[in-house]
């Protein structure tokens, strides 16, 4: 990994239809004030779906099944002097109920479906969430 590239990843829990988002703060210096996939940047020396398990567990509360989940997309966002590299993950099997954890970096978190889909952060979000949405029977 090109240690000058921030690896980021995302999840896209995803239930009847509905995918769970939250809004950032908007103190946050990427993306403040928007809803948003929940996730973060992968530490050194852990894996990427090793990461998004860590990061859902500490804002949400929940345990994925990371066997189950297929990648969204991967892009490059950012600015050119601070790229970070985004992997979007579909989750749809984990334990526990999803709550705000990290409400410093939340103001709030929601289920959407295709017809209350917030625009995202990132254009290209949005797309993958209504495909990913169209095939969970939404």
């Amino acid at each position: 990994m090109d240690e000058s590239v921030a690896d980021v990843v995302l999840g896209a829990l995803v239930d009847e239809g509905r995918v769970l988002l939250v809004h950032r703060s908007p103190d946050k210096r990427a993306h403040p004030d928007v809803w948003d996939l929940p996730g973060g940047c992968v530490e050194e020396g852990e894996s990427e779906l090793g990461a998004l398990w860590r990061e859902l567990r500490e804002e949400l509360g929940v345990d994925i099944t990371t066997d189950t989940v297929s990648q969204l997309y991967q892009l490059t966002a950012g600015p050119a002097e601070e790229p970070a590299l985004v992997s979007a993950w579909l989750v749809s099997d984990w334990q526990g109920t999803p709550l705000n954890n990290a409400p410093e970096e939340h103001v709030d978190i929601g289920w959407f479906g295709l017809d209350s889909l917030p625009s995202p952060g990132h254009p290209l979000m949005r797309p993958a969430l209504l495909t990913a949405l169209r095939g969970a029977g939404g």
